[in-house]
C-alpha cells in the first residue's frame, strides 16, 4: 500500500496551486478583465480632492453661489412673467449652475480615471459584459454570497464604518463647546463656522478613506495573485501549448539534423579533397576558381561522421589527405558553407596544388 500512497501524494502535490502565475496566464486574465483593483480607491480620491478644492477655492465658490441668489432676488423677481423672460432666466441660471459645478465635476472625472489608471493602467475589454448563464445559477450565487471573499468584504465594510464613525465622533466631541454656542451667534458666523467644520471633517474622512483604500488595494493584489496561482502540472501544460511538447521538439530537431547530415553527404562527391586527422576529424573542401574567391567547406564531421565522409570520398574517387593540424583548424574554425579564413590559405593551397598534380591538372 505504501508505494500507492506515495504515488497518490505525489499526484496531489503536483496538482496543488503553489506556483506563481506565469506571464501568459496573467495576460490572459487581464484580457478577461480580471485585474487587481480596489473599487474604493477612486471614490476615496474623489471625496478627498473635492473637499480639498472647496477649501482651496472656497472664496470663488462663495462668490458664484451668492451671485446666483443675488441675481435671482434682485433681477429675476422684477421681470415680467413671459415665456421669453422665463427662457432667458432658465438659460442664465443653468449656465451659472454649470459653471459653479464644473470644477467639482472635472475633479471627480480626473481622479476617477487616475484612481483606476494607477491600479491597472489602460485596459479596455468587453469580456465582463458578456452574458454568462452560469451567473444565473442560484447555487453559484449562494456560493458567492457565503464565500470567504464575501466575509472578508463584510469585515472590511464594518471596519471602515467603525474607523470613520470614530473619526466623526472624536471631531464632534472636540467641537462640542463651540456647537453649543452657535445659538447665541449671528447667522453669518454660524454659517461660516459650520462650513469650516464641514470642510475639515470632509478632508479628515477623505484622507482616512484613501489610506484604507490603499490597504484594500494591497489586499486585492495579494488575493488576485493567490487566485491565479498554478500547479506544477498546469505550468507544464502551458509550456507544452506555447513552446511545444519537448519530446516532439526533440524529434523535430533530430529529423532536422538527419536532413542536414543527408544534404551534407550529398555534397561530398562534388568536393576536391577531404582532409583528415586521420580518424577523429574529416573536412571536405571544394574550390571553383570561376565562382569562388576562396575554397569552401562543404562537409565536416567527427568520429562516426568523419568515417562516413571518408567512405563516401573513397567511393566517389575524391582525394583524401592526412593533415592533422589543418584538419583540426578547419573543423574548429570554419562552418559548413563558409570559405576558409585568410590565415589558412597557404596550407589549403598547398593541399589543393598537390591534389591537382595528382589529377594531372596544373594550378
Amino acid at each position: 500500500m505504501k508505494p500507492y500512497r506515495l504515488v497518490l501524494d505525489l499526484q496531489l502535490f503536483a496538482q496543488e496551486k503553489t506556483e506563481p502565475a506565469t506571464p501568459k496566464k496573467k495576460q490572459d486574465a487581464r484580457k478577461k478583465g480580471q485585474v487587481a483593483r480596489s473599487a474604493e480607491l477612486p471614490g476615496a480620491l474623489i471625496l478627498f480632492f473635492t473637499f480639498l478644492s472647496f477649501l482651496l477655492f472656497g472664496g470663488w465658490f462663495k462668490e458664484r453661489f451668492f451671485a446666483i441668489f443675488t441675481a435671482a432676488f434682485q433681477d429675476y423677481m422684477l421681470k415680467d412673467l413671459t415665456m421669453e423672460n422665463l427662457r432667458a432666466i432658465f438659460l442664465q441660471m443653468l449656465s451659472q449652475g454649470l459653471l459653479l459645478l464644473a470644477p467639482v465635476l472635472l475633479i471627480a472625472v480626473v481622479f476617477a480615471v487616475a484612481g483606476n489608471y494607477l491600479q491597472i493602467g489602460f485596459l479596455f475589454t468587453g469580456e465582463p459584459l458578456l452574458m454568462k448563464f452560469s451567473r444565473l445559477n442560484p447555487l453559484e450565487g449562494a456560493k458567492r454570497i457565503f464565500s470567504m471573499r464575501s466575509a472578508v468584504e463584510l469585515l472590511k465594510t464594518l471596519l471602515k464604518m467603525g474607523i470613520v464613525g470614530s473619526a466623526v465622533y472624536s471631531s464632534l466631541q472636540a467641537e462640542k463647546a463651540q456647537l453649543l454656542r452657535l445659538a447665541r451667534l449671528p447667522l453669518q458666523d454660524d454659517l461660516g463656522y459650520i462650513t469650516s467644520a464641514t470642510l475639515r471633517l470632509g478632508l479628515k474622512i477623505g484622507l482616512i478613506l484613501v489610506v484604507l483604500a490603499l490597504f484594500d488595494y494591497l489586499y486585492q493584489k495579494y488575493d488576485y495573485n493567490k487566485n491565479l496561482r498554478m500547479s506544477k502540472q498546469e505550468i507544464k501544460e502551458e509550456y507544452k501549448k506555447t513552446e511545444g511538447d519537448p519530446l516532439i521538439k526533440g524529434k523535430i530537431r533530430e529529423r532536422q539534423r538527419r536532413m542536414a547530415l543527408q544534404r551534407m553527404m550529398q555534397e561530398i562527391p562534388k568536393a576536391d579533397v577531404v582532409i583528415t586527422n586521420p580518424t577523429h576529424y574529416a573536412v571536405a573542401l571544394k574550390y571553383d576558381a570561376k565562382r569562388m574567391d576562396a575554397p569552401q567547406v562543404v562537409a565536416k564531421g567527427a568520429d562516426l561522421v568523419a568515417l562516413r565522409i571518408r567512405e563516401l570520398a573513397r567511393e566517389h574517387g575524391v582525394a583524401t589527405m592526412e593533415n592533422k593540424p589543418l584538419a583540426r583548424a578547419l573543423f574548429a574554425r570554419v562552418e559548413i558553407g563558409e570559405t576558409i579564413p585568410a590565415e589558412l590559405f597557404q596550407a589549403v593551397a598547398e593541399v589543393l596544388a598537390y591534389v591537382y598534380k595528382l589529377r594531372g591538372i596544373r594550378s
